[in-house]
């Protein structure tokens, strides 16, 4: 793999250090010092490159640890000038600070880094494929997205890469999310039991987008898929079964039935996910065969369901 790796430096700025954030410096960081002059930063605010709070302090002590340089900003309060202005130092920007920054905060980034005149901007949209899912869908967030894809798309001075990868593999398997009850052990099939969903873990999307970056030929204002696994919600209950050693039944969620669900939420937080629920019952652009994938393609291992439920389930689920 490493033969398709350039040798020209990079001078890259990842935003944000989260979930998705902290594997792609960590990886980021390992090409780099494979390719001298290549220097990696991260944006976070002040308070928390300066936080004392133990966790985040070992956070920020890795990433110095790295290499990682800290720069100090503020996504949300900052201006689109103020942005730019940082922007600007970099060959490459990479999103990775997700939508809880809020619904305005992906089209302000975008605006930031075409002004900014980045040569290569990555956009917050590791998730699903927003075109094939189209506006209007039940999660509005996505239509946040589609700008920022019409407006990156209508230029030239910028290229951009984005990097589709379906859900966090760890989501499916989340209490909240509904769609695995470990209390009455039943799969709650979203929309059929034929319905796909693409998984990938953090740590694999990590690697594959350092990897993306450094590839050559360069990518370069396309979409990149990835994916860990690509399963259908019927195929769950048997692996939950080889995992957890006890029987689980399925039971299906119609998309009718997750939009009546959505439309009668008053909680906001619930709201939120009961939109998720809604688009991937729907089955449009959140699945992809992985055998079309980047990963793929290159040969490269990634982290399947199966391996990830029996790496983290464990003792708590096991009947």
């Amino acid at each position: 793999m490493t033969s398709n790796f350039p040798t020209a430096t990079q001078s890259i700025l990842v935003l944000g250090a989260g979930e998705l954030g902290l594997p792609v410096l960590r990886n980021l960081a390992r090409i780099s010092k494979q390719k001298p002059g290549s220097k990696v930063s991260v944006l976070l605010r002040e308070s928390t490159i300066n936080s004392q709070t133990p966790g985040k302090k070992k956070e920020i002590d890795e990433l110095r640890s790295l290499g990682v340089n800290m720069v100090a900003a503020d996504l949300v309060n900052d201006s689109i000038d103020q942005l730019a202005a940082v922007f600007s130092q970099y060959d490459t920007v990479i999103g990775c600070a997700g939508m809880v920054a809020g619904r305005e905060t992906p089209m302000k980034l975008a605006r930031a880094a075409l002004q900014s005149g980045v040569k290569r901007y990555f956009p917050w949209q590791f998730g699903v494929d927003f075109e094939v899912i189209g506006r209007g869908s039940p999660q509005d967030l996505f239509d946040a997205q589609l700008d920022v894809r019409e407006l990156l798309r209508a230029q030239s001075q910028t290229e951009w890469v984005i990097i589709s990868t379906g859900m966090f593999t760890s989501f499916l398997f989340e209490p909240v999310f509904g769609v695995v009850d470990f209390d009455t052990d039943t799969v709650n099939a979203l929309g059929s039991l034929d319905t796909e969903v693409t998984l990938t873990t953090p740590d694999d999307i990590g690697k594959l987008t350092a990897d993306i970056v450094f590839f050559e030929p360069r990518f370069r204002n396309e979409i990149v898929y990835l994916a860990g696994d690509t399963l259908a919600y019927g195929e769950v209950p048997a692996l939950l079964e080889r995992v957890l050693k006890r029987p689980f039944k399925s039971n299906v969620w119609p998309v009718s039935f997750l939009m009546d669900e959505m439309e009668k939420e008053s909680d906001e937080g619930l709201k939120h996910i009961k939109k998720y629920r809604a688009v991937f019952a729907q089955g449009r652009g959140v699945a992809w065969p992985k055998d079309t994938t980047f990963n793929d393609r290159h040969a490269i291992a990634t982290t399947t369901a199966e391996q990830w439920a029996v790496a983290h389930l464990g003792d708590a689920h096991k009947g």
